[in-house]
C-alpha cells in the first residue's frame, strides 16, 4: 500500500496545472518551430508571393493551434516576410523590383565591408574552407545543377558574413537576403550564367587571399551590382514577354538570382 501512496501522490503532482513560466517557455518553443516551418515554406516557393496564408488550413497542417500561428505571422511581418491587411488576412510579401534594387545597393555595401575586414583577418583554415565552397560550386556548374549552385552561393556569401564576425552585420544581412528570396527571379536558371558566377566567387576569393582589402573589397561590390544588373535586365525581360503571355495565355519561364 506504501507503494500505492506514493504513485498516487506522483499523479497528483502531474496533474498540477503547469506553472505560467513553463507554458509560456512551451508556447514560445512552439511558436519558434512554427515560424521556422512558414519561413522554410515561404523562402523555398511553397508558399508563393502573394499567396494568402489561412490561419485554419495551416493549424491542421502544422497540428497546432491559432495562438502560436499567430504569434509567428508577427514575427514574420517583423522580419519583412509576410503583410497584414485590415479585414483581409495575412499574405506573403512580393517585393517589387525597386525594393529589390535597394536591396541589391544595401547588400554591395554591406559585403564591400565584409570583403575588406576579411582580406585583412582572414585565418588559414577559414580560407580553406571557403576555397573548398566555391570548388563544390565549380562542380555544381559541371553538373548543371542550377538548384544546388544556387544553395552553395547563398551558403558562400553567408559564411563570408559571419566570419567577418560582426553579429549585428550578419543579422541584418540574413534578413536582407530573406527579403530579397521574395522577389523570385533567380538569374541562374540559364546555365550559362552559372559559369560567370562561379568564376566571380573565385575572383572573390582570390582577392582575400591576397590580402588587399580594396580588391576583395571591390570583388565583393562588384559581384553584387553585377547580380543586380542581371536581376533588373531579367524583370525587364519578363514585363516584354507579360503582354505577349496575356495573350497567348501561355506561362513564361522564371529567371534565376
Amino acid at each position: 500500500m506504501p507503494c500505492m501512496k506514493t504513485l498516487t501522490g506522483a499523479a497528483a503532482v502531474l496533474a498540477e496545472p503547469l506553472h505560467p513560466t513553463i507554458t509560456l517557455l512551451q508556447t514560445s518553443s512552439l511558436t519558434s518551430v512554427v515560424q521556422g516551418e512558414l519561413e522554410r515554406l515561404i523562402l523555398s516557393g511553397e508558399l508563393a508571393p502573394g499567396a494568402k496564408l489561412t490561419e485554419m488550413a495551416l493549424a491542421t497542417r502544422l497540428g497546432v493551434s491559432r495562438g502560436p500561428l499567430r504569434e509567428a505571422f508577427r514575427m514574420l511581418e517583423e522580419a519583412g516576410l509576410v503583410r497584414t491587411e485590415k479585414n483581409r488576412g495575412v499574405f506573403v510579401r512580393d517585393i517589387p523590383i525597386d525594393e529589390a534594387i535597394e536591396i541589391f545597393d544595401l547588400r554591395a555595401a554591406m559585403d564591400e565591408l565584409v570583403g575588406r575586414r576579411l582580406a585583412e583577418h582572414i585565418t588559414p583554415v577559414q580560407l580553406k574552407e571557403v576555397k573548398a565552397m566555391v570548388d563544390a560550386m565549380e562542380r555544381a556548374v559541371k553538373a548543371s545543377d542550377a538548384r544546388g549552385y544556387h544553395l552553395l552561393n547563398l551558403q558562400f556569401h553567408d559564411r563570408l558574413v559571419e566570419m567577418a564576425g560582426n553579429r549585428k552585420l550578419t543579422a541584418i544581412y540574413r534578413k536582407l537576403i530573406k527579403e530579397l528570396s521574395l522577389f523570385r527571379r533567380l538569374n541562374l536558371a540559364d546555365g550559362w550564367l552559372m559559369p560567370i558566377s562561379a568564376g566571380e566567387h573565385r575572383a572573390i576569393v582570390k582577392a582575400i587571399a591576397s590580402g588587399d582589402a580594396e580588391a576583395a573589397g571591390k570583388a565583393m561590390f562588384d559581384h553584387v551590382m553585377e547580380s543586380k544588373d542581371r536581376t533588373v535586365a531579367n524583370h525587364l525581360k519578363r514585363q516584354a514577354a507579360a503582354p505577349t503571355e496575356a495573350l497567348t495565355g501561355a506561362p513564361h519561364a522564371r529567371s534565376q538570382r
